[in-house]
């Protein structure tokens, strides 16, 4: 008899939250808000609030994210002539 990895299960992804994950991703391409993308039916339909949660805890997502933020703020910065 074998025995597998008792807490795999706790820090696995599902597969579910897989195609959340390259929704998220896909439609933050194409310029979409992020809080927009969260209230679409789609990921509303398919997830639960702590599985919405989770997304935003996803290394692929935060980075996305992040360099979205980044480069927001670079525009901002140099439409005001300020100085980096």
């Amino acid at each position: 008899m074998r025995f597998g990895n008792p807490f795999k299960s706790l820090f696995a992804t599902s597969r579910r939250e897989q195609y959340l994950e390259r929704y998220v991703l896909r439609e933050h391409r194409k310029g979409r808000a992020l809080a927009d993308i969260l209230e679409d039916p789609y990921i509303r339909a398919w997830s639960t609030s702590e599985e919405r949660a989770r997304l935003l805890e996803r290394p692929s997502v935060v980075a996305a994210i992040g360099e979205q933020a980044l480069a927001d703020l670079r525009t901002t910065i140099a439409g005001s002539g300020l100085a980096v």
